[in-house]
């Protein structure tokens, strides 16, 4: 129990079993109830959290701890509920699966831990105290805020990150949320229960693809900064087909909350911007790549460079207008922490005070 909320951890593994052991055991103890989810690893994760899950519910049994919750009748009793899917299905469907436990076992708020332990425990209360406030329905890391917080994190990682961030904005309405990778987040169950979770990818695009969803839904978000922690583990994800797959991914919500949101809910005047501004930047970046063309082999393009550069630059202030005019329509769904100075320093502020704190003292 925390501030009067029952809190759910989703541990996600997939090829973890170095890591997802100790991740399990860090979770902090004000935490009621912990999904272990497999995602059908080839490797030996799911003895390892069998085994793990095994230990703690025994000790916790064994000691009478005050962990169990007031859950429905025939609801699980376990402190750690070690789940595995019969076959690999993805990073987003393991979270999904735990989002569905934690909201049939009647949870308040739902964190997600991945399996690699990069996901610092310490830090737990700071991803779900906007959930437990009210202040947001969805909360996520952000270690993009300062160069302190992604001083680990590798030049490669930073730039395809910061790439993400840009194309996430576009597809989801967050426009001052950033990091969109972040695996590090919190949810209300009530808006778990709200959302079409078939509809959201299974894949690694979910945690961009989710974004989407909560926007369209009108739920609001907020970012958390924290630091970037980077070991031994290595990613299972394939960087060139990954990209691939989340681009033409975030193209699609794009399109989808547009249409849903500024054409079939309610008209808003970003959607004419949005579609004239990409005309008239694309035709007029193929006529300056024509003009140019032309003028290399010695031919007349001097009229058609400056037509094309006209619609070039007529492109770039409609798509300008068009996310002033989104980013205006959104700026209500995003939780007022991403003032950037401010909630650093309260942050740095909170972790002070933490470590302060006498080290037998819990939070409830």
């Amino acid at each position: 129990m925390y501030k009067g909320k029952q809190i759910g951890v989703v541990v996600t593994a997939y090829d973890e079993a170095a890591f997802v052991g100790r991740v399990i055991e860090t979770v902090p103890d004000y935490v009621d109830r912990i999904y272990a989810v497999d995602d059908a690893s080839p490797d030996e994760s799911w003895d390892v959290i069998r085994r793990v899950a095994d230990r703690i519910n025994e000790a916790a049994a064994a000691e009478d701890a005050e962990v169990e919750l007031a859950v429905t009748d025939g609801g699980d009793e376990r402190r750690v509920v070690p789940i595995r899917h019969d076959e690999n299905r993805g990073y987003g469907a393991a979270v999904k699966t735990g989002y569905r436990r934690a909201a049939e076992d009647g949870l308040d708020v739902v964190a997600v831990m991945n399996g690699d332990g990069q996901m610092d425990p310490d830090i737990l209360d700071r991803i779900i105290d906007p959930i437990v406030t009210g202040e947001a329905d969805y909360a996520k890391g952000n270690r993009l805020v300062s160069p302190t917080d992604r001083a680990e994190m590798s030049t490669f990682r930073f730039v395809g990150n910061a790439l993400l961030t840009g194309l996430s904005k576009f597809a989801s309405g967050y426009w001052s949320i950033g990091d969109p990778q972040n695996g590090y987040t919190a949810i209300s169950v009530e808006t778990i229960e709200a959302l079409d979770l078939d509809e959201i990818t299974d894949q690694y695009g979910f945690l961009n693809h989710i974004l989407t969803h909560l926007n369209v839904a009108g739920f609001r978000v907020a970012d958390v900064p924290m630091t970037a922690v980077y070991g031994d583990e290595e990613s299972s994800i394939r960087y060139v087909p990954f990209v691939r797959y989340v681009s033409m991914l975030l193209l699609r919500s794009f399109l989808w909350r547009l249409k849903t949101t500024y054409v079939a809910r309610s008209f808003n005047p970003a959607v004419v911007y949005y579609a004239a501004g990409s005309v008239g930047l694309a035709g007029g970046l193929a006529g300056l790549v024509g003009s140019a063309a032309r003028a290399a082999r010695g031919e007349e393009g001097f009229t058609g460079g400056i037509a094309s550069f006209v619609a070039a630059l007529l492109g770039v202030v409609s798509l300008g207008t068009a996310i002033r005019l989104d980013a205006e329509e959104n700026e209500s769904l995003e939780s007022p922490c991403d003032e950037r100075e401010a909630t650093v320093e309260r942050v740095r502020d909170h972790d002070r005070d933490r470590d302060e704190r006498a080290p037998t003292q819990s939070i409830e």
